[in-house]
Order: structure tokens, then sequence, then C-alpha cells
């Protein structure tokens, strides 16, 4: 299962989520726009990372938009 971490102002986000959405890969997404104890959380799991998207599968932090869609590109990421 993956995981999306996300702010309602980022335009990465948004076309994680879209590009989830249609591979039909189900995803569940953690706003953090006004939670910063949910922000440094994610970003201590993820290595010290603090931009948004922050996307893990199955608690492994896979990194941004650009990492994602290029496992996508590669055939990694279903």
């Amino acid at each position: 299962m993956l995981k999306i971490y996300t702010t309602n102002y980022c335009p990465y986000c948004k076309k994680a989520k879209e590009l989830f959405t249609s591979l039909s890969l189900p995803f569940e997404e953690i706003d953090i726009t006004e939670n910063a104890l949910a922000r440094d959380e994610a970003s201590a799991k993820a290595g010290g990372w603090l931009t948004v998207p922050m996307i893990f599968r199955n608690e492994e932090f896979l990194g941004g938009f650009d990492d994602v869609y290029k496992l996508h590109l590669e055939g990694k990421l279903k």
C-alpha cells in the first residue's frame, strides 16, 4: 500500500495522486498542511526529507513525485 504525505497547496502532491489513481493503485493520503507533528514524523521516517510529497510503499521511502514517476516509467511502481 502506498502512503503519501501531502499539503493542500502542492502541485506535485496532486500529480502523484493523479498518477496513482490513473494506475488504479490504492493509496492513503495524510494531509500535513497544518500538522507539524505529522510532518516531523514523516520527515524522520524519510531520513530527513523536508519537501512534499513524501511517498512510502510498505514503510519504504520512495521519494517525491519525480522519483515515483521514474519508477513508473521503469515499470517498477506497480
